[in-house]
C-alpha cells in the first residue's frame, strides 16, 4: 500500500440533469475493529448529495455523517492456541448487528480493521475476509498499520482539528499491541508510521502478582532494560513503571527522530516518519488514551493490571514523558473508539462524474490492481500493450486468468490522441482477460475516465468496460466496485489493502 491513505470513494456514473441536482442518497456504513485487546463496532449514516448547482457537472459529496449505534466494547476472543476465535468474533458481530437493528444486507460500505498484534495471528486474513463477507457487500477488510493511523486520526477528530486550527497535529492511537501515528495538516494525512508499543504486550495477573504472558516485542523492551523477566515470574509496580516509561520514550522518539536505532528501530513496524515538518500538538487515542488524560489511581498492582495488562500504566507514562518533553497533549473528541468510528464514518469520500460503467457485471470484489506504466504512458500502442500484457502474466498463469484492474497514475493532461493510444494498447494487452470473459477495468487518476471508457467501448463493442477516474491506486491495492446508487447516478468504489505493512529489513 502506498503511504497516502486509501479511501472509499463514490463515483458518478453519468452526467445528471438539473432535476438530479438535489438528489440525496443515505448510505449505511459499519466499522468493525478487531484489536489486540478489544473488539467493537459502530454503525453510521452518511448522506450523499449532489452539491453542484443547476446544470453544472455534478459533484457528489458526503454532506452529513452521523454515528447511530455504538456497540459495547468486548475483549477480543483468543483461543488457547493464541489465535483469534473466529466463531466468537462472528457471534459478537451478529449480536451487535441485532442490537443495532440492522442486517448485513442493510450495509452499503465501511471497514473491518484487524489491528495490532491481532493482525499477526495466523488466521487474521481469514477472519477479515469472512467477517467482511458476512457484514455486507462493500465492507472492506484491511489490516495496514499506516492505513489504521490515518483512519484513527480521522475518527479521533485530529484531522478536523488540524483543519480548523491551521495546525500540524500528531494523532497517536495506542491499543493493546501497536501505537499508530498519523500526522495531519490542513485536514489531510501527510505522514504515518506504526510502532510495536501497546498495553497488552505484557499480561499480568494482579491477584497472583505474576506475569502471565510476554509477547515478542516486549522481549525487545526487556532486553533493552537488562531485565530477565519471563512468564510466571513475580512482578511489582516499580518494575512495570520502568517498562512503561521506556515504551513511552520509544513513542516520543518516533516524533523526534527520523532515523531510529536500537530499541526504537526494533519496534518500528513501518518506515519511520519523515519529520520534514514541525508538529504543533499531539492527541492520544485508542484504548490506552483514557489513562493518559485522567487521574484515576494507577499505583498498586491491582490498579495497574485492572484489565489483566499494563495499559493503564502505559497511558500514565505517556502523559508524563510527553509533558516532560514539552509536547502539548490535546484530548481528542474520541479516544478508545477512534479507529472504529474512523472506519465506519470517515473512510468514505466522493468525487468524479466522468466515468463509464457496465452495471450488469457489478458488483465486483477484491479486484487486484496492477500499475503497468511506472514511468508514464508509453507513446505507442504496442508499448502500452506490451506493458499491460506483462502485468497480466505477472499476476496470473495463462490457464488461470481472473479479474484485474489497470491503474493509470498521474494527473497530467492527456490529449485525445494519447487516450486513443492508451485505449488500443489496453485492449491488446488485456486480450487474455477479455477472452476469459472478464471486463476491462481501468482506474485513472486523471479526469479522463469517460473519454477513455467510451473509446474502449467503440474499439471493442463486445467487451464490458468499467472505467473510473480521479482516484489514486498503487501496485498491490485491491478494489471493490458496487452497483450504481442514487437512481443510477453513482457507484461505490472501495480501495483497500489486504496485507499488514511491515518494514523491508
Amino acid at each position: 500500500m502506498a503511504d497516502s491513505p486509501k479511501i472509499a470513494s463514490l463515483y458518478a456514473a453519468h452526467l445528471m440533469g438539473p432535476e438530479s441536482s438535489e438528489a440525496v442518497e443515505v448510505v449505511t456504513s459499519v466499522g468493525i475493529d478487531i484489536g489486540t485487546t478489544t473488539t467493537q463496532c459502530v454503525v453510521s449514516r452518511l448522506t450523499v448529495k449532489n452539491t453542484a448547482p443547476g446544470t453544472l457537472v455534478p459533484r457528489m459529496e458526503i454532506t452529513d455523517k452521523e454515528v447511530i449505534y455504538r456497540s459495547e466494547i468486548h475483549f477480543t476472543p483468543i483461543t488457547e492456541g493464541n489465535l483469534v476465535d473466529t466463531d466468537k468474533v462472528f457471534r459478537l458481530v451478529a449480536q451487535e448487528f441485532a442490537r443495532a437493528g440492522i442486517s448485513p444486507s442493510d450495509i452499503d460500505t465501511g471497514a473491518v480493521i484487524i489491528t495490532g498484534e491481532t493482525a499477526k495471528k495466523e488466521n487474521a486474513r481469514r477472519i477479515s475476509d469472512e467477517v467482511a463477507g458476512y457484514a455486507g457487500d462493500f465492507v472492506v477488510a484491511t489490516a495496514g498499520g499506516k492505513l489504521e493511523s490515518v483512519i484513527a486520526g480521522r475518527g479521533s477528530g485530529a484531522s478536523d482539528y488540524s483543519r480548523t486550527r491551521f495546525m500540524t497535529v500528531a494523532n497517536i492511537d495506542i491499543g493493546g499491541g501497536t501505537a499508530n501515528i498519523g500526522i495531519f495538516k490542513a485536514g489531510k494525512a501527510i505522514d504515518s508510521c506504526c510502532i510495536n508499543v501497546g498495553g497488552r504486550l505484557m499480561r499480568v495477573d494482579a491477584e497472583e502478582r505474576r506475569i502471565v504472558q510476554i509477547t515478542g516485542p516486549m522481549v525487545h523492551v526487556l532486553d533493552d532494560l537488562g531485565l530477565s523477566l519471563k512468564e510466571g515470574d513475580s512482578v511489582d509496580p516499580m518494575t512495570l513503571e520502568i517498562i512503561c516509561r521506556r515504551m513511552a520514550g520509544v513513542v516520543l522518539s518516533a516524533l523526534k527522530n527520523s532515523r531510529p536505532s536500537g530499541l526504537e528501530d526494533a519496534l518500528m513496524m513501518t518506515e519511520p516518519l519523515r519529520l520534514d515538518y514541525e508538529v504543533d500538538c499531539v492527541m492520544i487515542s485508542g484504548g490506552v488514551a483514557d489513562h493518559a488524560y485522567t487521574d484515576s489511581p494507577c499505583d498498586t498492582l491491582e490498579e495497574i493490571a485492572r484489565y489483566g495488562d499494563i495499559g493503564p500504566l502505559l497511558g500514565r507514562q505517556i502523559r508524563q514523558v510527553f509533558t516532560e518533553a514539552g509536547c502539548e497533549l490535546i484530548r481528542p473528541v474520541e479516544t478508545i473508539r477512534a479507529t472504529v468510528i474512523g472506519a465506519g464514518a470517515q473512510t468514505v469520500d466522493v468525487s468524479g462524474s466522468t466515468i463509464v460503467v457496465d452495471d450488469n457485471c457489478l458488483p465486483l470484489k477484491n479486484i487486484p490492481v496492477v500499475i503497468p506504466f511506472g514511468d508514464g504512458i508509453p507513446d505507442s500502442e504496442a508499448a502500452v500493450a506490451a506493458a499491460v500484457l506483462q502485468s497480466v502474466k505477472s499476476l496470473y498463469e495463462e490457464d488461470a486468468i481472473e479479474h484485474m484492474a489497470i491503474g493509470v497514475q498521474g494527473s497530467e493532461y492527456l490529449s485525445y490522441k494519447k487516450i486513443q493510444v492508451l485505449a488500443k494498447g489496453v485492449l491488446q494487452g488485456l486480450s487474455p482477460v477479455i477472452r476469459a470473459g472478464f471486463p476491462v477495468i481501468v482506474v485513472m487518476e486523471h479526469d479522463s475516465g469517460k473519454v477513455l471508457g467510451q473509446s474502449l467501448r467503440v474499439m471493442n463493442p463486445s467487451a464490458q468496460v468499467i472505467c473510473v477516474d480521479q482516484i489514486e491506486v498503487g501496485e498491490g491495492d485491491y478494489i471493490d466496485i458496487g452497483h450504481s446508487m442514487a437512481g443510477g447516478t453513482v457507484v461505490p468504489v472501495v480501495i483497500k489493502t489486504l496485507v499488514f505493512e511491515t518494514r523491508q529489513r
